[in-house]
């Protein structure tokens, strides 16, 4: 077994960890430069948005010898403006630009029939309106809206308001990131890239949930122990779905990288790029927001708890007082009663430093006859 494959082996048994939470200073730090760059790309490039936002004319041709390098320069010598050229299926050609007029429209299928050597009639003139563009965007802001509310809602429902306002925060995240990248790419914004933004939510949010769900019954009477914090609990939660989250991640990211690469990069069928770029950085942004900010983000709230910052004074004082009579905290913590190490996580991780192998029960061991 390969050094990474025995490593995830480990991760999913629980013999090791990583102490994300206690780390989340670093995790914050790089998040916010991420994001900074992501807003700037946004501020100085903007958004290259596609003709049904913008409004234009998208010329089709039939079956033509000439190659699509020629045909862009002769639309941009025509228009004045940069076209979008792809070659179809059938050997004709895709001309689509922007911000032009119908009359303009007119002329540009006019002349480009003349330099192509074919009649007017056999090339197809779609003239799209801006109006068309600005509802689909109106329409997306509305589902983006009324999605982040019902995800407030549900997540401070099932679980608390704490968590709802973490994932809240990591599902602005992974959209400021996604659409920054947009920005510095370039890569046209169209109808299909609102449908990526919207779907990259529900993948953003699956992990988030899955963490939020495992540390909610971790969680359950912690106040009646005295082993762990509320941030080592969240940690350890964290640690126990790493690989699901991994794994998930790296199968829903395969396919996507097709589309992006293969399909959009080495094949040239430039409109797989428009859902694929959305989806392929919304997915890792969702990942990484899941692991590094959510679950951080929901500690460093809990930990502002009045009931929580007490508990931590006790489990500090309990390991301080232990460490004095020269008693491992870890083999104290094992101490302790039958009924608390069954409803309780097992093993005691301070804060700051990777976890251990796990304390497995030793076999066999029972009452000599």
């Amino acid at each position: 077994m390969s050094r990474l494959g025995s490593m995830g082996a480990r991760l999913y048994r629980g013999e090791v960890g990583y102490d994300f939470v206690g780390k989340r200073m670093l995790w914050y730090g790089v998040s916010i430069l991420i994001t900074i760059t992501a807003i700037a790309g946004l501020m100085v490039q903007g958004l290259n948005m596609g003709i049904e936002f913008k409004g234009g004319v998208v010329v089709t041709t039939p079956k033509l010898s000439v190659s699509t390098e020629e045909a862009r320069e002769t639309a941009e010598e025509i228009s004045g403006h940069i076209p979008i050229v792809q070659e179809l299926g059938s050997g004709g050609l895709r001309i689509q630009i922007s911000d032009v007029t119908t009359s303009e429209s007119n002329k540009i299928k006019t002349e480009l029939a003349s330099d192509f050597g074919v009649a007017t009639n056999d090339l197809t003139a779609d003239i799209v309106g801006p109006s068309w563009g600005e509802q689909i965007a109106n329409k997306a802001w509305t589902g983006l809206g009324v999605f982040m509310v019902l995800v407030v809602v549900y997540l401070a429902i099932a679980f608390e308001w704490r968590m709802a306002i973490a994932a809240l925060i990591a599902l602005i995240h992974d959209l400021t990131i996604t659409v920054g990248i947009y920005a510095l790419v370039g890569f046209e914004v169209t109808p299909g890239t609102v449908i990526g933004l919207l779907t990259i939510l529900g993948y953003s949010l699956y992990d988030t949930v899955v963490v939020f769900d495992g540390l909610k019954e971790a969680s359950k009477d912690i106040t009646k122990q005295t082993r762990w914090t509320y941030s080592e609990i969240a940690n350890r939660s964290l640690n126990s779905t790493l690989v699901r989250s991994i794994n998930t991640t790296v199968v829903a990211l395969l396919p996507v990288a097709g589309l992006l690469f293969i399909g959009g990069g080495v094949l040239g069928a430039g409109m797989l790029n428009d859902i694929s770029l959305s989806l392929f950085v919304g997915l890792a942004a969702g990942a990484y927001s899941s692991i590094f900010i959510a679950t951080p983000l929901v500690a460093d709230l809990k930990e502002r708890d009045p009931q929580m910052k007490a508990l931590k004074k006790r489990v500090l004082a309990k390991r301080a007082q232990a460490a004095a009579g020269g008693v491992d905290p870890a083999d104290a913590a094992e101490a302790e009663s039958a009924d608390d190490r069954d409803d309780e996580p097992q093993d005691a991780t301070p804060a700051g430093a990777v976890v251990g192998q796990r304390r497995q029960p030793t076999r066999g061991r029972g009452k000599r006859r």
